[in-house]
This record gives C-alpha cells, structure tokens and sequence, in this order.
C-alpha cells in the first residue's frame, strides 16, 4: 500500500492542450451555428460568455455589445487578447406588394454568392426562413446581355405573396438576414461553415483562457480576454474597447486569406496555405519587437507560422488597438482560411490548436517587463 501511494503523490497532474473535442468541439459548432450579425452580436455573445465564464474572474459588456472577461484584475499593467464577434450578413431594405424582399449589405456580403442560397431572416416574431430567389437558368442562358446577380436585383423569397403576409410573419425594414449554412467537417481535418470570419478567433481566446485555468497559470498582469463587435463595418468595437480598457499590450487574432487556391495572385496577396500554421504579418499597426517576440515564442515552442506583408493597415482590430490612446504596442496573429465572406469558409484543425498554443505561450512569456520600447 505505502508504495502504490507513493507513486500516486509522485504523479504530476497533466497539462491541458489545445484540443478540438469534448465540450471545446460543442461549443465550437454550437458558437459557428448560431447567428451574430453585426449589430446583433448578442446571440452569440452570451453563448461565449457563459462558456468562458468558468475560466475568467469578471466580466462585462459595454454599451454596443462588446464582451470582455478579465483574468487576475486590478493590476497595472493590461494586456489584451482580442478577436470579432460580428459576422456580415444583409439587411430587408424593400418589400413589394406581391411579398418579395430586397436587401441591402450589413457588412461586406458578396452578392455573387447569394442567389438560392437558404438565410433566416430575423423578425419581430422570431426568425423566418427564407431563400434568395434566381431566375432559372433555361430563361437567361443564350440571352445577349444574361443578368448577372447585383445588390439591386437580388431578392428574399420566404413564401408570402403580399406586403400584408410579410408583415404579419414580423418582417420589417431593418430585419436583419444571415445565411442558414452552419458547422461541418470535410477531409484532411478541415472545418467548414460561415462566420468562421471571426467567430473562430472567440473560440480561440476563450480557449487561451481555459488552458490558463485548468493549468493554474497565475499572470503577472491583468488579462483581458475581449470579443470585440462591428469590426465588419470599421472595426468600430474594438476602437470603443479599446479606449475604454487602456492596455498596454494587444494581441489580435483574426482570420487571412489562404492564397493557394484559383483566383488569386500571390504577387499582391503573399503565400498562405490552410494546415501550415497561423500567420503572422508585417505592418505598420503591428509593432516590430512585439512581433520578434511573437516569432521567437513560435520558434522556442516549434509552433509553425507564416508571414503576410500588409500595407497602409491590417483591415483587422489591430489598427484600432494599436492607434489607441498613446499607442499600444499591438500584434496580429491570423488563421489562414478559404473562400472568406461566403457560407462555406474553411479552416484547418491543426492551425485552430497551433494559434491557440501561439497566443497562450506568449502570454506566459510575457511581463510587465518585456522591452518593447521604441529604441
């Protein structure tokens, strides 16, 4: 007996790891599943919140929607890991009197993708099905000038035949309308569905935060772990958050363009392919040493990575950190990612759980003390 207890006490406790299974994976298609469109992100906040819940110390939302939790508060210095809630979608614009619906974008939805594709739209009444309706092909191909689909001619077809029977279903002018298409997994250990754009970067950060607790790890500063709205139209929540926070440190994760697949010109978009690691850029938002310290984290941990050179600015939440204030030295890690702004986005397992490990190996390296200066 003295020996078997003696090997038990010997035992360590093992470490959790960035793993796509279990209440992690459940949480991940049920996040992906449920509707956020910009300027409506509560849906989906609240389901992030209530699965971070148990990993952080407070929470709060501020008045447009943003949601942050903090890890090991009160203390002077702030460090920030944040990503985007809001998924783009469309908004009812026009009903016909024969009960036809036009639309107009909510963020930056590709119209080519639209037509006979199935959405919700989202009523006073709750949400109603719906599809963008398209002439069949028999009635348009051999013609001259063949339609092609357009914001102004694209349409909702959700079954009413009358302005009165749209109205009576909820559906109003300013309704908002996302597409139906969730979560799947395709081969090769590729995810698929819409708003992964950004909705796997709150996956991420709340991940972070998980491994933080279940490891015990105590944090020289205070971590805020944000998901931040209306990046899609400006990157409007992470500039309100920011200000409002004051960090010292910034770390986004966002999505990028996997460049390997037709139609795109690597001279002007770079090398990024899905399953290589999580990319890292060069810009003027993205603060040299902060980044030489990513790189080093990367290379210490065999973490792959790859690189982008962007050019006057991100177009992600970085440029809203990192112009904030007196400036916040800021950093952007991005998933490499297929076919973005449509319903099949698509991710590969392996760069979810080397971004997750990226961003939370960082942090443990991190200190108050870390040199970032300037000179």
């Amino acid at each position: 007996m003295a020996k078997s207890n003696t090997k038990e006490k010997g035992k360590k406790a093992k470490a959790s790891k960035p793993a796509l299974t279990g209440p992690a994976l459940d949480f991940l298609k049920n996040y992906i599943n449920n509707a956020s469109p910009v300027g409506f992100e509560s849906w989906g906040q609240q389901l992030w919140l209530n699965y971070l819940a148990p990993y952080i110390d407070e929470q709060f939302v501020d008045p447009y929607g943003t949601a942050v939790g903090i890890i090991n508060p009160g203390q002077p210095f702030k460090v920030v890991i944040e990503a985007h809630a809001d998924e783009i979608g469309w908004f009812v614009n026009y009903i016909t009197d024969k009960g036809l619906i036009y639309v107009k974008r909510n963020g930056g939805a590709d119209h080519q993708i639209a037509p006979a594709q199935r959405v919700f739209i989202h009523g006073k009444k709750g949400p109603v099905k719906a599809v963008f309706g398209w002439p069949a092909i028999h009635t348009r191909i051999g013609k001259e000038n063949e339609t092609q689909p357009k914001t102004e001619n694209i349409w909702l077809d959700c079954g009413a035949r009358s302005k009165k029977e749209i109205e009576a279903l909820g559906i109003h002018v300013g309704a908002v309308v996302t597409y139906q298409d969730g979560f799947d997994e395709l081969a090769g250990d590729h995810f698929v569905g819409r708003a992964f754009d950004n909705r796997i970067g709150g996956f991420m950060i709340a991940e972070v935060a998980r491994l933080l607790k279940e490891n015990k790890k105590v944090l020289p500063y205070s971590l805020y772990v944000v998901n931040a709205v209306q990046e899609e139209i400006g990157l409007r929540g992470a500039e309100m958050i920011a200000r409002r926070i004051k960090p010292d440190i910034a770390i986004v994760t966002d999505v990028t363009h996997d460049t390997n697949t037709p139609m795109i010109n690597k001279n002007i978009e770079g090398d990024v392919l899905c399953g290589n690691g999580p990319s890292l850029a060069y810009a003027p938002a993205v603060h040299n040493k902060l980044l030489g310290f990513v790189e080093n984290i990367a290379e210490k941990n065999k973490i792959p990575v790859q690189w982008r050179a962007l050019s006057r600015s991100t177009g992600t939440d970085t440029d809203s950190f990192a112009y904030a204030n007196d400036g916040c030295p800021s950093v952007l890690i991005s998933m490499p990612l297929r076919y973005m702004h449509t319903t099949v986005e698509m991710i590969h397992k392996k760069d979810v759980e080397n971004t997750i490990r990226l961003m939370y190996e960082t942090l443990l390296a991190l200190t108050p003390k870390t040199d970032l200066s300037y000179l």
